[in-house]
């Protein structure tokens, strides 16, 4: 452990009050009691922060707990004193006339197993967890004002994360190819950033969005431990913060767990224009990893967060995939399993109809709606903001998989013509399968997005709807709807066809 020599009593003080030796970071203290943890940063001095003085490390802890309290009412508590009594000793006693000897950050206990990178390693992350991690960091990106007038000085970051990856050993030939591409990418976005932060998406978000960096708390996921020490390196992209979790995943969990959040978050927030800016932000987040792990002694973590950085900035081509079908037909099923394997990491960008609507009303997905949510006027304006999102996705450089029932003939134009917008390539596909099966199915739901009942299944399926120039799959069994699917979309891309997954 390395404790600063003038911090060595408070240190000693603290291990005291928690009863436990500290977890130790390259710039902070954490002193784990039952049911209180005192945070110490530490006193030093880094190319990117300086906590050398007493006035400095009271100002970072302060800012941490400004920003992190609204995430997360409750966890912290608040910023304390370490005071020395007229008997040398060290006290927490809130007596103001006491000497200032340092300051600590107060926060509650969570449980070990509670943290989000120990419950991935656990292979606790379900499904409903990912959703509600989704969830949590939308919320708190809507939440946050927009810093006007701010492009985040993304080329800076990057030429920093080369000194810093050459400063921890990483091969020199590797870090130049990495930085190459990287500029190159960066230059071909510079006009894309600059939109993105008129239209309001860069903010003082997190900047250190990391599974070990949220947890449970009363119940829910919360968001912990924003960057407190530099606001250049945390005004950024709301696409920026979100990389950090979505790489994370994908290197700790794999594609469908990233995907998952991908389209959890687009569907909460609508931001789907985030995707173009994701092969630059997935691998600075994974270059950041890489020297991180290196300079730590971990030379073969950071060989493959090196792999990760690298392979990020060759995305493959996009594509927009259209599945439609009347209610009960598996489009959901189909689209959720066939996107991570489609397209630029972490797979294809999911835009469903029914989470569209939700959103236009300001309503959670699975929250229902009234019928009066469902007129003509309505549902066009769910079609055109989904061929929007779907042009701008794909115009982007991401794969899109457009999920609706696409039974009128003019919503399946707008779709086309999106991909046509775009410049991408277009596969449709209608599935089908008989009544009875779509109607235990429909009967059978919980927790979705769809509002769809029997009855208005019977009336969607009175109009006789046909496939048209679309691919007629029969979905009577989704596993075999799925492998054809793949096969399908394989053979347009001219990928190798491989099983796809169960179609749980």
């Amino acid at each position: 452990m390395t404790i600063p020599a003038d911090q060595q009593e408070t240190a000693s003080f603290l291990q005291t009050l928690a009863g436990s030796a500290p977890v130790e970071t390259h710039i902070s203290l954490v002193f784990r009691g039952p049911d209180t943890v005192w945070k110490l940063k530490k006193a030093v001095r880094l190319p990117f922060l300086d906590f050398t003085a007493v006035a400095s490390r009271r100002h970072f802890t302060e800012r941490e707990l400004v920003l992190n309290a609204p995430a997360a009412p409750g966890l912290y508590r608040d910023v304390v004193p370490v005071r020395r009594r007229p008997d040398g000793a060290l006290t927490l006693e809130p007596a103001t006339d006491l000497p200032v000897v340092d300051w600590v950050l107060r926060m509650a206990r969570v449980p070990d197993d509670d943290f989000l990178d120990v419950i991935a390693v656990q292979n606790r992350l379900d499904h409903v967890l990912l959703d509600a991690v989704a969830d949590a960091v939308a919320t708190r990106h809507q939440a946050l004002p927009a810093v006007p007038g701010v492009v985040p000085p993304m080329r800076d970051i990057a030429l920093g994360n080369v000194r810093a990856a050459l400063d921890a050993g990483l091969p020199a030939a590797v870090v130049g190819d990495w930085q190459t591409a990287m500029l190159a990418a960066l230059d071909t976005r510079q006009a894309w950033l600059a939109e993105r932060a008129r239209d309001g998406f860069v903010r003082r978000a997190h900047g250190d969005l990391h599974l070990g960096n949220l947890c449970l708390w009363q119940g829910r996921p919360v968001l912990f431990d924003a960057l407190e020490f530099d606001e250049t390196l945390a005004t950024i992209d709301l696409g920026y913060d979100l990389a950090f979790l979505l790489m994370d995943l994908e290197h700790r969990l794999g594609r469908e767990a990233a995907n998952r959040v991908l389209n959890r978050y687009v569907a909460r927030t609508g931001d789907a224009a985030l995707v173009a800016g994701l092969p630059v932000f997935l691998s600075m987040r994974a270059m950041v990893r890489a020297h991180v792990e290196a300079r730590s002694g971990h030379a073969e973590a950071a060989a493959a967060y090196l792999v990760q950085a690298e392979t990020f900035l060759h995305p493959p081509a996009p594509l927009v995939v259209a599945i439609g079908g009347l209610p009960g037909t598996g489009k959901s099923t189909l689209a959720r399993r066939l996107a991570p394997g489609l397209g630029p990491a972490p797979g294809a960008l999911v835009l469903r109809s029914d989470e569209i609507r939700k959103r236009r009303f300001g309503v959670p997905p699975e929250t229902r709606l009234p019928p009066a949510a469902y007129t003509d006027a309505a549902s066009q304006a769910v079609f055109a903001t989904l061929a929007d999102l779907t042009a701008a996705a794909a115009a982007g450089g991401h794969a899109v998989i457009a999920d609706a029932t696409f039974i009128d003939p003019a919503h399946r134009s707008l779709l086309t013509e999106a991909a046509r917008t775009a410049g991408v390539g277009f596969l449709g596909f209608w599935l089908d399968a008989p009544l009875p099966v779509l109607e235990a199915r429909v009967a059978g739901r919980y927790g979705d997005a769809s509002d769809a009942t029997v009855a208005v299944l019977h009336a969607a399926a009175s109009a006789n709807p046909t496939a048209g120039d679309w691919m007629e799959i029969d979905a009577s069994n989704l596993e075999t709807a799925g492998h054809l699917v793949t096969k399908a979309v394989c053979a347009h891309v001219g990928m190798r066809w491989k099983r796809s997954p169960d179609l749980r």
